[in-house]
């Protein structure tokens, strides 16, 4: 008999083919049939899955559907469009449930574990999604893009100070070259569409100030956000879903391989030129260029006007006619309004 936990995927997967191909429900008994269990065994599936976030329909005499089609992560299809856009293989892998896809790295690396630079870890649902300075990243099941990449950087730590501007840039390339889109970046780790949240970027590191730097590249992008999820998010935000009305479902797996291509090239020029050029790309598309800005670090603020970033990714402040560079840290950037 399979876990219950195999058991829900099970069902979900029943239920995803089935609205891909006729749209039709489908019914507890032949669910229960296919599993070797009850329908109240199955009826609690459900409601298990619907807590996690699905939007799944119940229909007396007829069962269950879902709502829209969920397009799920699938190993096979990514690793395919990721051949097509970057002429190698893949190092993947595509976790149903996992606490965070950027812990789960971390362990990795912690314990000792040998991973090949480039890894990428996916997921479906993620219960313990984390952003900067300990914020929550809501990952309900299926509905966005839950994303880590491992970076191995020679250099050491001081060379990895401006990586969240090389990924804001990669998620930037990624959103035009798919969608057309053209997004904000925001210091030091937002992507913004009109001035609310689409993703956002966490990069965590491990090793010694003049020796090897192992670096995981979290990434969090917003795809079709359930509106139950919407009270729980302390910011205003958009997601691919709105941004792209005429679209009936977003390709997570083409998304996750352009993303990892795109990201790819971005890392290449960053360890062969740094911020060089970036730095400068990245000032044509900030959010809050020329904009008085409050800039919070820790017990002490700071009103100025916000001349972009420098070219080792520090954040510059014009107070009275002085411009300085802030790095790194509890720093975060909020606009005046």
């Amino acid at each position: 008999m399979k876990a219950p936990q195999g058991n829900k995927l099970v069902i979900l997967n029943y239920l995803e083919q089935a609205q891909a191909t006729t749209g039709k429900f489908v019914s507890g008994q032949h669910l229960g049939d296919e599993l070797n269990i009850s329908r109240a065994a199955v009826a609690k599936h459900i409601q298990s899955l619907q807590q996690m976030g699905l939007d799944i329909f119940k229909v007396s005499g007829k069962g269950y559907r879902l709502s829209n089609e969920l397009n799920l992560l699938n190993h096979q299809k990514i690793s395919t469009q990721y051949r097509l856009a970057a002429f190698k293989e893949s190092k993947l892998e595509v976790h149903p449930v996992i606490d965070s896809t950027n812990s789960e790295l971390m362990r990795r690396i912690q314990s000792g574990e040998t991973l090949a630079s480039g890894t990428v870890i996916v997921a479906q649902m993620q219960t313990a999604g984390r952003g900067r300075r300990g914020r929550t990243w809501q990952s309900p099941f299926g509905a966005n893009l839950y994303y880590s990449y491992y970076w191995l950087l020679d250099d050491g730590l001081q060379a990895a100070m401006g990586l969240s501007i090389v990924v804001g840039l990669a998620v930037y390339d990624t959103l035009k070259a798919l969608y057309g889109i053209e997004v904000q970046l925001k210091w030091p780790n937002d992507i913004l569409f009109d001035n609310k949240k689409l993703a956002g970027v966490l990069v965590e590191l491990d090793g010694q100030p003049q020796g090897p730097c192992k670096l995981v590249i979290g990434i969090g992008l917003n795809i079709k956000m359930p509106q139950t999820y919407s009270d729980q998010i302390d910011q205003p935000w958009t997601d691919l879903s709105l941004l792209n009305p005429n679209t009936d479902v977003i390709d997570k797996n083409k998304l996750v391989a352009q993303l990892t291509h795109c990201l790819e090239v971005r890392l290449e020029e960053y360890r062969q030129t740094g911020l060089l050029n970036m730095h400068q790309e990245w000032n044509q598309l900030h959010a809050f260029q020329e904009q008085l800005v409050t800039l919070a670090t820790g017990k002490r603020n700071w009103q100025g006007i916000c001349e972009g970033i420098d070219a080792q990714g520090g954040i510059k402040i014009r107070q009275d006619g002085e411009v300085k560079s802030y790095f790194g840290g509890e720093i975060s950037l909020r606009k005046v309004n």
